[in-house]
């Protein structure tokens, strides 16, 4: 191998030196806008020629330097790296505290949803201008999805609208009549002309929480942005998420308005907004403060630390309920104890009255069992379907930890379905309906049966139960399964008095097995024939001389006009269904069909038959002679 002269590989190695240090004066190249990186200019030595251009596509050639390069000098740079200093603001006598402090201690004092306002930075909405819903057609169901045309009320008289909704107290007799309301009510409405949109929704979202429906009630006011609620709207807004348990649902309203009410209940949901937001020392520190000033009762004040404490991501306080001296509920204590996981008191829930029934069967955070107890209520009213009755039912008993009650009534209900024989399935129905502890649960079990009664051949062998089996299956609407029946049913049972108002037919009904009917009516003043005669006059299907004569018989009558009756026939007149609906639940009211007249039931069926809404006629009718 020819060995490489060493003073050459020195040479060599100079070189390269030479050339990397020309390399270290250029630096990094700085990826900063020109003059951004640059100090101020400041006087320096002589410069230093440029070298000579390269020529457009002659490839460049890094040349060694001299032995004596020329360096540039490189600018030294200032502390003040040249940028100019901004200036700090410096107070320069006193400072001006905002309205109504006189103290830095006043102000820092200061919750902070007061600081928030009185700096001015409280939202004034949650979702942007441009993106906000307008105020027409608010509601849940649209007229393709079963609900009224949105011009409905449009054009009625903005009184006579509030007097019919603001004079409901929601309850009513029929099970049917209830669900026709509740449709009207969550349908996709215009408010009347000389009416607020907010208002509108909150006299409807005020009456579905009369009814018990707190989640159609809750997802009515949620169809409006809170940026556009008034005081009616916030209020029953704050009613619907204390009704579901959903407290911290009201939080987005609650912001927006956090100062326009200083009420008990306002004040308890602002601290739990607080602490659900982060700021939870205050919103405790609110709750103790309302606690101190007995402003809340000491377990409700128990019920609301331990749900704020849950809510807040905190520790939670160990809070133990105490029921003792409790006597009643409330909406709220109702409302906090479901959603902390407990469940009150078996005494309390029985005279607390059915709209706590309702809440209760429809709330997630309840058990099984006690939502099986409560669907006894919601059954009968309405607020359950009867699919919706099975499938609670179906979750019990693939539950091997529930027993009592709702077990038995899930094995019962299992057996209806499955049973060997059409006997062995009667006599599981029968068992339920009977175990009911009164006619309004026993309705309800009735409900819950409809499906699987309707499942049955209709036979002879089962007349004895052929009225029961069809109440059951009018009760979900099963009206094409109970007309199978009608073969087979003897003129003026109750069986055949059910079909012949609930089943879609023409013509007269036999005088012979209406009075027939009336000759076997055992009702207390034969309540059910004066019912069963007047649904027939309104379905049309007697004549009126029929009517009063047969009417006569059992000491009743449709004669004599209200203000009522006038105004369901008027609004009949000019074919308005939705008013119609919303007249007839008013005609409704009440605790039994017992309080129902034949008056009142002839123009409610014959209000709906003329506006179009047969079906929902029929099958009012229907459940007056099953229930009345």
């Amino acid at each position: 191998m020819k060995r490489i002269a060493r003073p050459l590989l020195v040479c060599s190695a100079l070189a390269l030196l030479g050339a990397g240090g020309a390399w270290a004066q250029g630096g990094p190249e700085s990826l900063l806008p020109p003059g951004f990186d640059r100090p101020a200019p400041r006087p320096s030595r002589a410069p230093v020629a440029a070298a000579a251009p390269v020529r457009p596509g002659q490839p460049r050639v890094d040349i060694a330097p001299t032995p004596e390069p020329t360096i540039a000098a490189q600018p030294v740079v200032e502390a003040s790296s040249g940028i100019a200093a901004i200036g700090v603001a410096t107070a320069s006598g006193p400072v001006v505290l905002p309205q109504g402090i006189s103290s830095f201690e006043q102000l820092i004092a200061l919750s902070p949803d007061k600081l928030d306002r009185l700096l001015g930075l409280i939202p004034k909405y949650d979702i942007p201008p441009g993106a906000q819903r307008a105020m027409k057609e608010v509601g849940l169901l649209d007229a393709g999805e079963g609900g009224m045309a949105p011009q409905s009320l449009a054009g009625q008289n903005a009184g006579l609208v509030r007097a019919v909704m603001a004079g409901n107290n929601g309850q009513m007799v029929s099970r049917w009549g209830h669900i026709l309301v509740r449709r009207a009510l969550a349908s996709r409405l215009d408010a009347p002309a000389e009416m607020a949109p907010a208002e509108f929704a909150a006299l409807r979202a005020a009456l579905l929480l009369r009814m018990g429906e707190g989640v159609a009630a809750r997802a009515l006011v949620q169809d409006v942005d809170p940026v556009n609620y008034d005081a009616s709207l916030t209020q029953a807004a704050m009613d619907a998420y204390i009704a579901t348990g959903d407290f911290t649902g009201f939080c987005p309203v609650l912001q927006l308005n956090a100062s326009a009410r200083d009420d008990v209940p306002w004040q308890v949901m602002r601290s739990i907004c607080q602490t659900y937001g982060g700021a939870t020392a205050t919103g405790q520190s609110e709750l103790d403060r309302l606690g101190k000033a007995k402003a809340l009762s000491g377990m409700d004040m128990e019920l609301a630390q331990k749900y704020a404490g849950a809510v807040g991501g905190a520790r939670a306080r160990a809070v133990k309920i105490e029921w003792d001296n409790v006597n009643d509920l409330t909406p709220m204590r109702h409302g906090l104890t479901l959603a902390v996981g407990l469940a009150p008191p078996d005494a309390l829930l029985a005279k607390a009255g059915p709209i706590y029934a309702d809440m209760t069967a429809l709330s997630p955070m309840a058990g099984l069992g006690l939502r099986a107890d409560a669907a006894d209520v919601a059954g009968a009213m309405g607020v359950l379907s009867g699919a919706a009755m099975v499938d609670l039912y179906s979750q019990i008993y693939s539950n091997d930890d529930i027993t009592g009650g709702p077990a038995e009534r899930a094995l019962l209900l299992r057996d209806a379905y499955v049973g060997v024989a059409p006997a062995d399935r009667v006599a599981a129905m029968q068992q339920l309906w009977d175990g009911a502890a009164n006619p309004y649960s026993r309705y309800a079990r009735m409900v819950l049966t409809a499906y699987a009664a309707a499942r049955l051949a209709p036979s002879a062998d089962l007349n004895a139960q052929s009225g029961d089996l069809i109440a059951s299956m009018l009760s979900a609407g099963l009206d094409g399964n109970a007309a199978l029946w009608r073969p087979v049913v003897e003129a003026g049972s109750p069986g055949w008095a059910q079909l012949a108002l609930g089943l879609p037919m023409s013509g007269e009904a036999d005088t012979g097995a209406i009075e027939s009917f009336i000759g076997n009516d055992k009702s207390d003043g034969q309540h059910r024939s004066a019912m069963l005669i007047a649904a027939l006059s309104g379905l049309g299907r007697i004549k009126d001389s029929t009517r009063d004569s047969l009417l006569g018989k059992v000491k009743g009558s449709v004669a004599g006009q209200t203000r009522w009756t006038g105004a369901i026939d008027t609004a009949a007149g000019v074919n308005n269904p939705a008013l119609v609906a919303l007249l007839a639940g008013l005609g409704m009211q009440g605790d039994s069909w017992a309080k129902m007249t034949p008056r009142y039931l002839y123009h409610i069926t014959s209000a709906l038959n003329r506006v179009g809404m047969g079906a929902e006629a029929r099958m009012i009718a229907a459940e007056a002679v099953a229930r009345g």
